[in-house]
């Protein structure tokens, strides 16, 4: 094939270099993680990614984690700004949930496992933590810190989508009929969450 018939596709990729792999990742996964719900799992889209880009894995991994983190604290942050919008007994609701929180520190320890290693969707746990105005330092650290363990994990063991493209991921994340049903009882249960009477419930004074 003559120089001049060559596919910019192929003329891109000839001249990207490293740094733009690793601009390129931290965008997608910063994106793939604002999303507040039906976005794929971020473990397929990195997975996807290192195997199309050759990146070294503690690269890809620090890359991809510090952007989900980065993604999902901006995320609670605008569910921050949501919870100054809802109704007063939700308000009240969400206070309360969050003085039952600070009660112990036994109630935080478990808190941070769950922000760390929890396999539900990510999303609405940093929503809902948004909403309730806990301080979200802790959890994000804690969010990044187990998603560097469970990437570095999935890419050294996960063959099973080598053949597959991000379109495939996102595709995948929106039709799937399991994905959905996952997503929508996420999103069922961050409303339940608003509406329960937690001063009642658990005997707490919303502060």
């Amino acid at each position: 094939m003559d120089s001049d018939e060559w596919p910019r596709e192929r003329k891109w990729e000839q001249n990207r270099t490293p740094m733009t792999d690793y601009l390129i990742l931290f965008a997608i996964v910063l994106g793939v993680n604002l999303m507040p719900a039906f976005g794929p799992p971020t473990w397929s889209v990195i997975v996807i990614y290192g195997i199309n880009s050759k990146m070294p894995v503690p690269a890809l991994v620090l890359i991809a984690a510090a952007a989900a983190a980065t993604g999902r604290f901006v995320l609670a942050h605008a569910f921050r700004l949501l919870a100054s919008h809802v109704s007063a007994k939700t308000k009240r609701n969400v206070a309360a949930a969050r003085a039952a929180f600070e009660r112990s520190k036994r109630n935080s320890l478990i808190a941070l496992g769950v922000f760390a290693f929890s396999p539900i969707p990510s999303a609405q746990l940093f929503e809902a933590a948004g909403l309730t105005k806990v301080p979200l330092l802790g959890f994000t650290a804690a969010f990044f810190v187990g998603r560097t363990i469970s990437y570095t994990l999935y890419l050294l063991t996960t063959k099973s989508i080598e053949h597959t493209n991000l379109g495939e991921a996102f595709r995948h994340a929106i039709t799937s009929p399991a994905g959905i049903a996952v997503q929508a009882a996420m999103i069922g249960l961050l409303v339940l969450f608003t509406r329960i009477d937690w001063s009642k419930l658990l005997k707490v004074e919303a502060k």
